[in-house]
């Protein structure tokens, strides 16, 4: 089903575009890493522009983290207080982002700044992610345990103004959870990402919280920086399309909760070098359509106009006429359908253990 989207300008297929952000999602989920790495380049190879997919995903983020960290607030596996340090930082990030992205938009180099962002980045991460998963394979083939040190200390454990953090029993200085978040609000606000991929072995190696509370915190914090790059993306760009959010977001949540839930069943551990080929073959396919397929995208995108429905029309002058309006429309949106779907699941799963329970009763 294609479909004119009214800010990007492109035509996409609403039913690809769908299924994409489900099985994105269900990665997700089933993997902890963040979908901003994968969607963001698919977005890109459906012929939508790099600066358009990083903000329309940077929402997208929003959403999901609702509902991520909808669920582990439930479970009370959240730290708010570091999580707010770490905000503190990556609203800093995320000015220092945008003024970064405003720089190269402006002369015009912006798309292939985020082009090799992407192919770079995901080279590294997939290349690393491959080696740990060979050798978590290869070590649990040959039954090999390795001990690590309990303690490691860097120079970043020697900042003062340390703050007692009673949720993860941790007494830090206020200026390590700070840097971690100003770098991870740069990235967010020129990639379109969480951030996850820095923010949560940071949390673990360097800030060293409980592993049970970092997925939630960090899903905590992405809230807020990704919330503050929609506004910033909608107000100064006018790139927040809601038709495609609005489908990304849907499928997204959907398949976050699915992939939870697989997670459950299975050892995602032994899909990594899996999902590790995948990102090395996206950071090929992005670099492929980088140099040899530029020219063909531009053109796509600038083949002729159409006539826009009333909903179309809608969105594109409310993006114009109150930006600001519309860039906090769209978080609240996401917002709403992040809270919404970790609230059925609750609900399902609450309604599953009461069925249980009195089967088990009836048995008994």
């Amino acid at each position: 089903m294609e479909f004119f989207l009214p800010i990007a300008e492109v035509h996409v297929n609403l039913s690809l575009l769908f299924f994409l952000s489900l099985a994105v999602g269900i990665l997700s989920g089933l993997f902890g890493v963040g979908g901003g790495f994968l969607m963001t380049p698919f977005l890109i190879f459906l012929g939508i522009p790099p600066s358009y997919a990083v903000a329309n995903e940077a929402n997208n983020i929003l959403g999901t983290s609702v509902s991520g960290s909808t669920t582990h607030y439930f479970k009370g596996t959240l730290d708010y207080k570091m999580g707010f340090m770490i905000v503190v930082g990556g609203a800093a990030g995320t000015v220092l982002g945008i003024l970064t992205f405003t720089y190269f938009k402006d002369i015009g180099k912006i798309n292939i700044v985020i082009s090799l962002a992407y192919m770079y980045i995901l080279a590294i991460i997939g290349t690393l992610m491959l080696v740990q998963g060979i050798t978590e394979i290869d070590r649990a083939r040959r039954k090999i345990i390795i001990r690590e040190k309990l303690h490691a200390h860097y120079w970043i454990h020697g900042l003062p103004l340390r703050m007692r953090f009673p949720k993860s029993k941790l007494y830090e200085s206020i200026f390590t959870p700070i840097i971690i978040g100003l770098i991870v609000g740069f990235i967010a606000a020129i990639m379109g990402i969480g951030g996850a991929f820095i923010l949560v072995p940071a949390m673990i190696y360097i800030i060293k919280m409980p592993t049970k509370l970092v997925p939630g915190t960090s899903l905590f914090v992405t809230i807020f920086v990704s919330a503050i790059v929609t506004v910033l993306h909608a107000l100064y760009y006018g790139s927040i399309d809601l038709i495609l959010v609005s489908v990304l977001i849907f499928g997204s949540i959907l398949g976050v909760q699915l992939g939870q839930k697989l997670g459950e069943k299975v050892d995602s551990s032994e899909f990594k070098t899996i999902l590790a080929i995948l990102l090395m073959l996206v950071g090929i396919a992005i670099a492929y359509d980088t140099f040899f397929t530029e020219e063909i995208v531009k053109n796509h995108l600038n083949n002729g106009t159409k006539t826009l429905g009333p909903i179309s029309l809608f969105v594109r002058e409310l993006s114009n006429n109150v930006p600001f309006i519309y860039g906090m429309f769209s978080i609240v949106l996401a917002i709403a359908w992040g809270i919404g779907g970790a609230a059925i699941r609750r609900f399902f799963s609450n309604l599953r253990k009461q069925r249980l329970k009195q089967t088990s009763r009836s048995r008994s």
